[in-house]
């Protein structure tokens, strides 16, 4: 499996991994089946996302995309934040083979939930329940994948 330059950079100069304690919002997302489990945190400071860490065991997808998603929310506002899309994820890193391409949807999908869970925390309402299992559809296996 051939990844871009720019993926292999970002996953071997990965930044914001790790957990941020007392994290405002917390986004977990992933899927069972093939093992790629995401955790993104945010700390919020008049609606700006101040800091975003994350937490992934995946690929070198998972965990590139994941990187790059942290760097883009920092500094935005959570509208802001909203607006980004695997789509410009998968631009910004050349690209994905197109059996990863579900590894920058997990990266959108985890900042969604963050901000989900930080509005119901915001709310008084307890925090979004873990997320098992998402919708998308992949299989891939881990073992096989060169770096």
């Amino acid at each position: 499996m051939k990844y871009s330059d720019k993926v292999m950079e970002r996953f071997k100069n990965t930044k914001n991994m790790g957990r941020i304690e007392n994290a405002d919002g917390i986004g977990k997302v992933g899927n069972a089946k093939c093992g790629d489990v995401m955790w993104i945190y945010i700390k919020v400071e008049n609606d700006i996302i101040t800091e975003c860490k994350f937490e992934t065991f995946g690929c070198v997808a998972a965990i590139a995309t994941s990187s790059l998603a942290t760097d883009l929310v920092i500094g935005k506002t959570m509208k802001e934040a909203l607006e980004i899309t695997n789509k410009n994820i998968v631009e910004m890193l050349d690209g994905l083979p197109p059996e990863k391409l579900h590894c920058s949807v997990l990266a959108e999908d985890g900042i969604k939930r963050a901000i989900e869970d930080y509005n119901r925390r915001k709310q008084g309402l307890s925090p979004l329940p873990e997320k098992e299992e998402d919708d998308h559809e992949h299989e891939h296996d881990h073992d096989n994948e060169k770096v």
